[in-house]
């Protein structure tokens, strides 16, 4: 039986049904992605976008990274959530931060990038971890 998991926003209207196990986790520690999420780093799950079933209204925005490229990211006009995002450097997939899943048993990342910006005192991740600048 294929997993499927649901991710979705805090008030619930804007939500993405993912099918099967996703083809990367991550753990991001750019400036872009701690102003996204408020926090120190970002995790957040790349599946396939033809496994991604996104239903409700969603506001988008663009960024354009020093590189040229663009991400598009996509949250709720009500509450404000990222549920999903795509482009950059994974056009064909769409990316789930990994919150918008509230399941505790998420896979855990096994990539952690941009680290020249970790914070010196943000959580260690797991021995199996690719970590890399």
């Amino acid at each position: 039986m294929t997993v499927r998991r649901e991710a979705s926003c805090r008030c619930g209207a804007l939500r993405a049904v993912c099918e099967g196990e996703p083809v990367r986790v991550s753990a991001c520690h750019c400036l872009a992605c701690q102003q996204r999420t408020g926090s120190a780093f970002a995790a957040q799950a790349r599946f396939p976008a033809d496994r991604v079933t996104i239903t409700g209204e969603a506001r988008v925005w663009t960024r354009v990274a020093d590189s040229g490229n663009t991400t598009d990211y996509s949250f709720c006009p009500t509450c404000g959530s990222t549920v999903h995002y795509s482009g950059g450097n994974f056009p064909d997939a769409v990316a789930i931060p990994l919150g918008a899943f509230a399941d505790p048993g998420f896979p855990a990342p096994k990539f952690s990038v941009w680290e020249e910006r970790k914070h010196p005192w943000t959580v260690v991740l797991g021995d199996d971890v690719e970590h890399m600048d």
